[in-house]
């Protein structure tokens, strides 16, 4: 499912990966300029800017994603042959089956959904957004990078949100920094 794919391996918004076309993606670099995002209203839905302040940024997607995409990509263009005109062509990523904007919260529910069917505990499409971020940082990638992908405004919304996963920052700093003076006292030692 191409929408849970770039929510984990991105960390973007259900809006954003709504709205995002085919020519945002690069397939060859993996760059995807994120300057659209789908919002629901109560006359339907409607592309608007980005939340983030820039009005759009750029994530790199991994190798894994960008060949997941590719074959989606296929799969989409036998789709929209078989449809013939019925079909309309938004350039989307994750269009529904006809090619026309999928509403935010019909993705939330069929997610919901298939979470249910599965006998998972409960958890939301946004989820996937934070497990990306913990992720990320769990395995050392800095904050501002993180805070970068997904679009806040600053590096101190993943820091408040995120700390609780890395409860073993303060020990990490003290070893290293243990590690770094004892080596500059034992240059001096030397000299």
């Amino acid at each position: 499912m191409p929408p849970v794919l770039l929510a984990v391996t991105g960390g973007l918004r259900r809006g954003e990966i709504l709205a995002l076309r085919w020519q945002d993606m690069d397939l060859e670099t993996g760059n995807a300029i994120i300057a659209r995002s789908l919002e629901q209203t109560t006359e339907g839905v409607r592309v608007k800017a980005p939340k983030t302040e820039r009005g759009r940024r750029t994530v790199i997607f991994p190798s894994y994603t960008l060949d997941a995409l590719r074959i989606h990509k296929k799969e989409q263009a036998t789709r929209r042959l078989a449809l013939g005109p019925a079909y309309t062509d938004n350039a989307l990523i994750c269009p529904r089956e006809d090619g026309a904007f999928w509403p935010p919260v019909t993705l939330s529910t069929s997610f919901a959904a298939v979470i249910r069917r599965s006998g998972m505990t409960h958890f939301r499409f946004h989820d996937l957004r934070h497990t990306h971020a913990t992720q990320l940082l769990r395995n050392g990638i800095h904050p501002k990078i993180v805070s970068e992908r997904l679009g806040h405004s600053n590096i101190g919304i993943p820091l408040d949100t995120y700390s609780h996963v890395l409860p073993g920052m303060q020990e990490d700093a003290a070893f290293k920094l243990d590690a770094a003076l004892r080596i500059a006292m034992d240059g001096q030692r030397k000299t």
